[in-house]
């Protein structure tokens, strides 16, 4: 049985006003399967939390809607409980937080910068972004999400830079390097960084194979980077 086949079963049981416990019924209803768990806990969390990022700046524009659908292959025949579990959480922005705050008690092994909680930051990012303008709101619901899954301030700027959210992408930032570094330690970060963000990684921590975007948009932004830092050294 596919993922989306799991979570639209799951949510058909789920009533309609029940949208703050889902991560709790999550944890009972998959208690015995820990992977299955954590590959549905994920993939409400990305629906539910992108629902309220689109909400963030007021209004739910087309353009944040496609990005959704880039993200979440679903198929026909599941497509209506998940948008059902969508529109439920795009009517306003209120109870993100504790939502966020179960999700972060559910991922992985609880750790502090759980790898899977970065990977639905990401998903947020590609949400936000999406109309062509970040608005100051989404910048703050995204800083209070990075706040509740404990990445650090740091941590936070490089992904914005990933993004370019705010400007264009600063290598070094990207990389999570000191300008100037030398190439060595540029190409052992770059290769390190690679190697943790391959989409089978993801998988391993619990991240459906429909989401590989995230991955690939990550990677990407990491090659990016590299690149330019590589072609910068070699003109010196």
């Amino acid at each position: 049985m596919s993922i989306w086949a799991r979570i639209s079963e799951f949510l058909s049981t789920v009533p309609a006003n029940a949208l703050s416990n889902l991560i709790e019924a999550v944890r009972t209803v998959f208690e015995g399967d820990p992977e299955l768990r954590r590959r549905v806990a994920f993939s409400i969390a990305m629906i539910a939390l992108s629902a309220k990022m689109a909400k963030a700046d007021g209004v739910v524009t087309q353009a944040e809607v496609r990005a959704f659908q880039q993200i979440f292959e679903v198929p026909r025949e599941q497509a209506r409980n998940v948008a059902r579990l969508f529109d439920l959480a795009k009517q306003d922005v209120a109870g993100f937080e504790l939502y966020a705050e179960r999700m972060a008690r559910l991922c992985g092994s609880g750790q502090p910068n759980c790898a899977m909680l970065e990977d639905i930051l990401d998903g947020l990012f590609h949400i936000a972004k999406a109309d062509g303008f970040v608005h100051e709101r989404e910048v703050a619901f995204l800083q209070r999400v990075a706040e509740i899954f404990e990445i650090d301030e740091q941590h936070f700027e490089r992904i914005l830079s990933r993004h370019a959210i705010l400007g264009e992408k600063d290598p070094w930032l990207v990389l999570g390097l000191e300008r100037g570094a030398p190439f060595e330690e540029v190409r052992a970060r770059y290769r390190r960084m690679v190697a943790d963000n391959h989409p089978d990684r993801l998988i391993a921590r619990g991240v459906p194979e429909e989401f590989l975007a995230i991955a690939n948009s990550r990677l990407a932004a990491i090659n990016g980077a590299y690149e330019t830092i590589e072609r910068s050294m070699q003109r010196t």
